[in-house]
């Protein structure tokens, strides 16, 4: 895969529910919006996607029929979430089918808390069974444990298969310290929205997204407009959405984008338990905040 692909947004695609079932025909509007809007990859059961709430078979599906949608136009990232047991992960890679897809993301191993030598040990006894480059996701929110901006490095260096990291910490000095001694040919992905902009302006390739599910075309227009050096574009595009992220993770992510792709009128607002709808006044605030963005989006 051209890496340069991978540069600009990403966006980590909700799964609609409804009646308790996928509801494909939601996710292929889904599919279909962020296209139009303008995003420059898909992402497919990362976070957003509540991938840790389908069976097996039911990832199996999603995975399919995104594919099929996209019909090779944008690259796709397939999710593929560390768990806390780096054998089974092999194993599930050895199983896997990932005929279609462009690069796989895995985050850091959950629970476990392991030290900085047992991320590395982890994500390089993975590489040597993808078949396909990885990003490394680094999210401590969930997992608990924050991989290092010097393991990050040390990853990224040792092995050509790590192609990208999405930096998920919330921690703008770790990221510049990745920018800083990554290797040439690793890309920096944003992992928060919110910090997307200050990335970019130090220097990283893009984000992969929750709120692009909602507004591609302007969260992608002040990424393009960023990554072209442009900050007065990028700022204004910044603050038409910068009033509305807050509420699309007060209640939790993705219950968030979920009432928001809910107000747009694409999906049902349900999710699988132990997720839960956010709450009215959450609903309220996010439906107020998005208003002034409706015919826009």
């Amino acid at each position: 895969m051209n890496q340069r692909q991978l540069k600009g947004t990403g966006v980590a695609l909700v799964t609609p529910f409804k009646n308790g079932k996928v509801d494909f025909d939601a996710l292929e509007k889904v599919i279909e919006h962020c296209i139009d809007g303008g995003v420059d990859f898909l992402v497919s059961l990362g976070t957003t996607g509540e991938a840790i709430t389908l069976t097996s078979d039911e990832c199996r599906q999603v995975f399919d029929f995104t594919l099929k949608v996209n019909n090779g136009r944008l690259p796709m990232v397939v999710g593929f979430f560390g768990g806390n047991d780096t054998a089974n992960l092999i194993r599930r890679i050895n199983n896997f089918n990932f005929d279609g897809f462009d690069a796989m993301m895995s985050s850091g191993p959950a629970y476990n808390k392991p030290t900085q030598e047992g991320f590395y040990q982890h994500f390089m006894a993975m590489q040597e069974h993808a078949p396909l480059p990885v990003i490394i996701y680094n999210v401590p929110g969930r997992t608990a444990s924050n991989i290092s901006g010097e393991t990050i490095v040390r990853l990224a260096h040792a092995s050509e298969k790590f192609i990208a990291v999405k930096e998920a910490s919330g921690d703008l000095n770790q990221a510049m310290h990745i920018l800083k001694y990554k290797p040439d040919s690793f890309e920096v992905l944003s992992g928060d929205d919110q910090l997307t902009l200050p990335m970019l302006a130090c220097g990283a390739n893009g984000v992969i997204s929750v709120i692009a599910n909602a507004f591609p075309y302007q969260f992608s227009t002040m990424v393009r407009a960023g990554l072209e050096r442009d900050f007065q574009k990028a700022k204004m595009y910044n603050d038409m959405l910068l009033d509305v992220h807050p509420w699309l993770y007060n209640d939790g992510n993705p219950c968030g984008i979920k009432a928001a792709m809910n107000i747009l009128g694409f999906c049902e607002n349900e999710l699988r338990l132990p997720l839960v709808p956010v709450g009215e006044d959450t609903y309220a605030h996010l439906k107020k905040e998005m208003e002034p963005l409706l015919v826009k989006a």
